[in-house]
Formats: structure tokens, C-alpha cells, sequence
């Protein structure tokens, strides 16, 4: 055993421990977190506005503090970017996370002194806790690679703003310095393609043991590496035994990448976001992330079912059930209140309180009053997939309108490693998935105001090719699973092989 693998040993079981007592005070720490932020938030602008010291319970937190998006916050944002402190927590932010907005374009998120540990920590128990569940003690000897953004950054109202990967970056401990691949001029290429043709080149000779990143973007680096050796991953790295990944959903791409290596190899899953890192796999036994709920964030769920509502329910994690789909909100030690994350979740156990992440608030689709999430495709997809012996490398969902009833439908591009043998039967069988999983979309087609979906089969590399003409390969860029309009589906037009098929 070399010296960093016996050094993580005892920690990783400490860490693992401390863990596992954790769970069992899950809701009496976001208890004590909850009084604990707002004795901070108090003396703050945004505090004194909402007239914080006055909050006393849940439920004077709830009328105090309305649920807010970005949009609703950027205002309190600017003041900061002006240099105005204490706005939203204590003092100024130490860094301003860079992310892609909608309606507002650029967001600028903050990370405080006490919310960076957050992140930092969370990543570094996920590990701890594979390290002490598995015995796999020997990666953290070998070389560690996280495609990830450029660590480079820009100053921001003076504030250092970059990529959440690339802050986290300057982050990473100096005993694992000498591990970490690529170099720091490779990782500050601002060109994916370009990029991961100098991270092949500075990997394909190392002995790697642990790859991390968004599974499309882990798929172009295997591929570029089969390209250029003709040797399937395992070959390349023998001793690669860890697969860090979130992002998206990791089920879609699941069966490709492990092709791509050729042996079935230990995934950790992480849930981490520019407004914080919410939950880890701690357990490969276990479905579910755990739930990070000691670590500077307080959650609210509001149930799918009330996100139109002008007054919708805001559950405290003593409060939630197994099985509802959940808007997920948060406040925190960055100077985040009542903020919409965007993404909707849902419980697999509360004892520990374990999620998974079932898709975007945005991301649906209703054209018709069926409400189709992302979770519901993606399991119609996968499910035919795997009966029909397919593989697919990318997808995503749109309502095509037509007029007439009986006429309109839901448009699948998708983008398949190997193609079905028919395509209008495993077409019918992604519909028949749907259906059943989707009582409203079940009557529509009964109804005939539907037609059941028809696939369009994107080109091979076609949406790289699209996320490349619109300026967003690489990094931590992603194709939404499903719009509610047509701009994905007509800039895609592009890249079809076929007709409308079925």
C-alpha cells in the first residue's frame, strides 16, 4: 500500500462514520441550520428588507420570504457586483460562480468563505465514503482526471468569477496536486475540441484510476481514445476502477460508456450545483443520493402539483414522502433565500433521506396538459432501449403542433449508437412506456387528441454538432431533455437523417 492509500484509510472511515451518524439528525440539523442562517441573514440588507429578526418558525420564514428565481434576485445580485457588502450574506462573496442563464442570460451565483467548504467537502466525501463501503483504498495512488471548465478567472465587481469546476479547481488539496490530470494550461483551453485533444495526448500514457465529469462529455474522451489506440478503455488504463459523475441523468449513457471500457467498473453519482452541492452517492448498495443536510443549505420541497399556484406548499424535509415530485429550493450560507434552483426531485427513503434527481422545472412538456418530465422520457427511452438490444448517445423531446385533432404529437430527435431493427416498433414501445407512466398523456391518445410520438434519428455526432454551432461544447454544457416549444427542434432540423418517421 503506497502512502496516500494508507493515509485515506483511517480518514475515509472516520469521515464515513461521522456520516452515518449524520443520518440519524438529519432534521433536528436543519433545525439548528435554519436558526443558525438566520442569525447571519438578520444583518444583512436582504435580512433587514424582510424583516428577518421577526422569524421565529418555518412558518414565519415562509411568509417573510417568497420564493424567488434568479430573475427575482439578480437585483440584489448587482448590488454586489457594485461592491456593496452585506447584501445578501456577510461581507462580499469570494467568488461569483459563472453559469448560463434563460430569460436573464449570464448568472452570476455566490460563494461565500463559509459555503466554498460545501463544496469542497461534499466531493471529498463521496469518495471517503466509496473508500470505506468498497476497501478500494488504491486510486488516490494513481492519476485522477475531472473534465471539467477552465480554472481561469475574471474579475467580477472585483469579485473572482469563473465556472463552478474551475473555482473548485483552485480548491483541490496539494497532496493530490501531483494526481490530478490535465495540466492547468491544458484545463484553461477555452476550445472543447482542441481541449480534449491535448487531454488525450497528456493521458493516454498515465496510469489513470479515476475519470470525472458529465457522462456526454466522458463519452467524447473514450471515444477520442478508442480512435487513437484501437484499444477499448480498460486496456488503456488497467487500473482505472472509479467513474465520478452527475450533471445528468447518468442512465442514458450508462450502457455506451461501459462498452467503451469494457468492464464494469464503480460509479459514484453526485448531485452538486452553482448554488451548492445537494446530495452524494454514499452507497453503492443504496438507491438514492444522500441528502446533504449538515452542510450550510436549508431545503424546502414544493410538490410538483403546486409550482403554479400562487400560494404553493413549502415542506420541510420532516414533511416530505417517498415518491412525490419536488421542486427543489434552497437557502444557504452563500446568501440564497428561497431560491428556485430549477430542478425537481424525488425521495427513494427517508431513513436516511435519500433522492433522486428527476429533471428541470422548465424542462417539460405541456403543449397539451400532459405535463411530461424529464424522469418519464427518459425511463420510456431507456426501458425500449435495453428490450430492443439499442444503445442511444443522445436525445431530446418537443411538441410538434398541427392543426386538427388527432393530428399534433411529442417529435423524439435522438441520436442512436447502433439503430433499432425497427424503428416503428421501438417507437411504439418508447409510446406505450410513456403512456403508462403518464396517466395524462395516456388520455390524449386515447382521445385522439394525440398521435402516438414519432422519432427523427439525428446523424451520427449530430448534437455535438449542433452544441458546437451554437458556442456550448464541452464543459458542463447539456441537452435539455424536453422543451415546451420548438427552438431545439428547429435548430436540430439540421442534423436529421429521416423524415418524420412512423
Amino acid at each position: 500500500m503506497k502512502f496516500k492509500s494508507m493515509l485515506a484509510k483511517p480518514f475515509a472511515s472516520y469521515i464515513y462514520k461521522s456520516i452515518r451518524r449524520g443520518m440519524a439528525t438529519a432534521v433536528s440539523d436543519q433545525d439548528s441550520l435554519f436558526r443558525d442562517l438566520l442569525k447571519t441573514g438578520s444583518g444583512t440588507v436582504f435580512g433587514k428588507e424582510h424583516r428577518m429578526e421577526q422569524v421565529k418558525s418555518h412558518d414565519d420564514f415562509k411568509t417573510a420570504i417568497p420564493v424567488r428565481d434568479y430573475e427575482q434576485f439578480k437585483g440584489y445580485i448587482d448590488l454586489i457586483k457594485e461592491g456593496k457588502h452585506n447584501i445578501l450574506w456577510k461581507g462580499l462573496p469570494i467568488y461569483f460562480a459563472k453559469t448560463s442563464g434563460t430569460t436573464s442570460g449570464v448568472k452570476y451565483i455566490p460563494i461565500s468563505k463559509d459555503s466554498i467548504s460545501n463544496h469542497i467537502n461534499t466531493a471529498r466525501n463521496a469518495l471517503l465514503c466509496y473508500m470505506a463501503e468498497t476497501g478500494n483504498h488504491k486510486f488516490p495512488d494513481g492519476k485522477m482526471i475531472f473534465l471539467s471548465g477552465s480554472p481561469e478567472l475574471e474579475r467580477v465587481g472585483g469579485i473572482p468569477t469563473g465556472r463552478l469546476s474551475g473555482i473548485v479547481n483552485h480548491h483541490i488539496p496539494g497532496y493530490l496536486r501531483t494526481n490530478q490530470l490535465p495540466s492547468y494550461e491544458t484545463n484553461c483551453i477555452e476550445d472543447w475540441e482542441t481541449k480534449l485533444d491535448r487531454i488525450v495526448a497528456e493521458t493516454v500514457r498515465q496510469d489513470m484510476t479515476l475519470i470525472s465529469g458529465i457522462p456526454p462529455w466522458m463519452q467524447m474522451y473514450f471515444d477520442r481514445l478508442i480512435q487513437q489506440t484501437g484499444k477499448p478503455i480498460k486496456d488503456i488504463f488497467p487500473n482505472f476502477s472509479v467513474l465520478v459523475h452527475g450533471g445528468v441523468n447518468f442512465e442514458p449513457y450508462k450502457a455506451k460508456l461501459f462498452d467503451c471500457i469494457g468492464k464494469k467498473i464503480d460509479a459514484i453519482e453526485n448531485f452538486p450545483a452553482s448554488e451548492g452541492f445537494f446530495a452524494f452517492q454514499d452507497s453503492q448498495q443504496s438507491e438514492g443520493l444522500l441528502l446533504n443536510t449538515n452542510s450550510g443549505i436549508f431545503f424546502e420541497f414544493i410538490p410538483a402539483a403546486d409550482l403554479q399556484l400562487d400560494n404553493p406548499r413549502r415542506l420541510g424535509l420532516r414533511d416530505v414522502a417517498i415518491g412525490e415530485n419536488y421542486a427543489l429550493v434552497v437557502s444557504s450560507n452563500a446568501g440564497l433565500w428561497g431560491y428556485n434552483i430549477g430542478d425537481t426531485v424525488k425521495f427513494v427513503s427517508l431513513d436516511p433521506y435519500r433522492i433522486v434527481v428527476t429533471g428541470r422545472v422548465k424542462h417539460f412538456i405541456s403543449a397539451f396538459g400532459e405535463h411530461v418530465i424529464g424522469e418519464e422520457v427518459e425511463y420510456s427511452l431507456i426501458k425500449a432501449a435495453q428490450e430492443e438490444g439499442v444503445h442511444i448517445t443522445e436525445f431530446t423531446v418537443a411538441p410538434m403542433i398541427q392543426q386538427g385533432q388527432g393530428k399534433s404529437f411529442h417529435e423524439w430527435f435522438v441520436e442512436f449508437e447502433n439503430s433499432p431493427a425497427d424503428m416503428q416498433r421501438f417507437a411504439m414501445k418508447v409510446d406505450e412506456n410513456l403512456r403508462a407512466k403518464n396517466i395524462y398523456y395516456d388520455d390524449l391518445i386515447n382521445g385522439n387528441i394525440l398521435q402516438p410520438l414519432r422519432i427523427r434519428t439525428v446523424k451520427r455526432n449530430g448534437f455535438i454538432d449542433y452544441m458546437k454551432s451554437v458556442g456550448k461544447l464541452g464543459g458542463q454544457n447539456k441537452v435539455p431533455r424536453l422543451s415546451n416549444d420548438r427552438k431545439l427542434a428547429e435548430q436540430l432540423e439540421r442534423f436529421v437523417e429521416n423524415p418524420l418517421s412512423n
